[in-house]
């Protein structure tokens, strides 16, 4: 074992030592978080004079000393830099404008069921931000038409024109300056008329002609006695329709409201007027 003197009191120390165990200087540092630095000293030779040992050491404890002061200042400068370049950064985050992405989806539209009979559509399920279907501008209106037999039995009038008209037959009529058949009036005169044009084919053509201008809406009943009429705007009307079976007829005339959506109109039915006979007008 090599022994050293101490560099602060000159007491002669092993090398191995950490500290001088006269004044405690340290001879050796070795921080554990520090890389060791280890210098190679040249292998003893019998030709190296003992005395040339010790200057040796302290060379190499001043140099580790030096080169961990360089290490630990350079890693203080390390440091302080990227603390920095963080800081850096993060400023430029906050200030940096930030962009917003609009995903706003449109809304939907959902399919709106129709209730059968109701004036309104329903809506099978409300869901939040989508738009509901507004309810159909425009009507749909169903007749169902019978006359009552004799028996009192009803049966449904097939092939009868239904008219929609914006005034009523009387007003239409007298408006336009016709007079009425004998012991009819000017409803009754075109009832008449529709039921048996051979006879009264003239009253009938000017009544129609009239009328023509007021019809608004118009359709034929089936072989069930249904007429449908389609699109129909909503409002007040006057219904007019004139059925002939056998040897009698029926005449509806009736105001009428139409709403949006279906309108079943359901007719009573109406008693037949026997015809007139031939003989008896002439």
């Amino acid at each position: 074992m090599s022994l050293i003197y101490c560099p602060e009191c000159g007491h002669e120390i092993s090398t191995a030592s950490v500290a001088c165990v006269n004044c405690g200087r340290p001879i050796s540092a070795r921080p554990a978080e520090m890389p060791r630095v280890i210098v190679e000293r040249e292998p003893k030779t019998e030709s190296i004079p003992p005395w040339v040992i010790a200057p040796v050491i302290i060379m190499g404890v001043l140099v580790l000393f030096g080169l961990i002061y360089l290490f630990t200042a350079g890693d203080d400068d390390s440091n302080a830099n990227l603390a920095v370049n963080v800081n850096a950064r993060r400023n430029e985050t906050a200030r940096a404008p930030v962009t917003t992405t609009d995903t706003t989806v449109p809304a939907s539209s959902i399919p709106v069921a129709e209730a059968p009979g109701s004036a309104y559509p329903t809506n099978p399920q409300n869901v939040p931000g989508s738009r509901v279907d507004a309810p159909p501008a425009k009507g749909t209106v169903v007749i169902d038409a019978k006359v009552s037999t004799r028996t009192g039995s009803s049966q449904p009038v097939r092939n009868t024109r239904f008219y929609l008209l914006d005034k009523d037959v009387e007003s239409i009529l007298s408006d336009a300056d016709l007079d009425p058949i004998e012991g009819q009036t000017l409803a009754g005169s075109l009832a008449l008329a529709t039921a048996d044009q051979a006879q009264y084919g003239e009253f009938y053509r000017a009544a129609m002609q009239a009328l023509k201008e007021h019809i608004k809406y118009a359709g034929s009943t089936d072989s069930m006695g249904k007429a449908q009429l389609g699109s129909v705007e909503p409002d007040s009307y006057y219904l007019f329709g004139v059925a002939r079976t056998g040897e009698g007829f029926a005449m509806w005339s009736s105001p009428v409201s139409v709403i949006a959506g279906q309108n079943a109109v359901n007719l009573t039915p109406q008693p037949l007027t026997q015809m007139p006979s031939r003989s008896s007008e002439e």
